[in-house]
């Protein structure tokens, strides 16, 4: 498992940013861009058709994209030389947790360093994003929680002999992957150099799970105990037969959480 970090582009940054920007987007996804980005005017941007949205994206963040390219090049350097001094530790780290040799899997991620403050990953594609504003501390604990997903669906995949497509949202196996970064993220190998963890310091999932409440107890305690008594085969067997028993309550929490940004 190894990440190269790059800056690919401005194209690649309003492709990046337009995922986001989809008439079913809400609002705690799309809202991000005009916090970060005052000069762009969300409800402007919402009412555009979607073949206007490029073009009014390209004109806004040119000009900053111009300013900071030199520092999107720096932030690489940067970002490689943290996961570099770090790889071994991430690896050995999943390796156990996931069970599985990961030295030979995934040795060719790439993280994207763009303008885009939210940060997509495609799995088959094997790449992410990471918004530049990260220091390279902070990417690294980004990147710990992709790194995450990609082997958690590796051996999901290889488990339950599923299809990749399955696990994007809104599908409840991608709800499942985000909330269980937590309870990996748990061992101090790990821990120790995510500068968001814990909840404490903004925590490395989502918000929205960090204050989901199911049977009266927070859902991702809940995950980390069934994580530190099963292997992890069973641990995905048996936290998603969880999330499918109580998938009506995950939802509502999310629904009413994405309202807002």
């Amino acid at each position: 498992m190894f990440v190269t970090y790059t800056n690919p582009g401005f194209d690649h940054s309003v492709d990046s940013i337009l995922l986001f920007h989809q008439n079913d987007a809400t609002p705690y996804w799309s809202d991000a861009l005009s916090y970060f980005y005052p000069q762009i005017d969300a409800d402007m941007l919402r009412g555009l058709a979607p073949e206007q949205r490029r073009a009014y994206l390209e004109a806004a963040l040119e000009s900053v994209w111009h300013e900071l390219a030199d520092e999107l090049d720096s932030k690489a350097e940067a970002y490689n030389r943290r996961f570099v001094t770090y790889h071994e530790q991430i690896e050995d780290a999943l390796s156990e947790a996931f069970e599985t040799d990961t030295g030979v899997i995934f040795n060719d991620l790439t993280g994207n360093i763009t303008l885009n403050p939210v940060c997509p990953r495609f799995l088959k594609a094997r790449y992410f994003d990471v918004f530049y504003k990260n220091s390279a501390q902070g990417a690294l604990g980004l990147s710990i929680h992709e790194i995450i997903h990609y082997i958690w669906f590796h051996v999901w995949n290889r488990h339950f002999g599923d299809d990749y497509s399955e696990y994007e949202t809104p599908s409840l196996k991608w709800v499942l992957s985000e909330m269980v970064v937590e309870s990996i993220v748990d061992d101090p190998r790990l821990a120790s150099i995510n500068p968001y963890y814990p909840r404490e310091n903004g925590g490395c999932v989502y918000g929205y799970f960090q204050d989901m409440v199911i049977q009266g107890k927070p859902i991702l305690d809940t995950l980390r105990e069934l994580y530190g008594s099963l292997s992890i085969t069973d641990y995905m067997e048996t936290s998603y037969r969880y999330c499918l028993k109580n998938e009506f309550a995950i939802r509502r929490h999310i629904a009413k959480a994405e309202k807002a940004f």
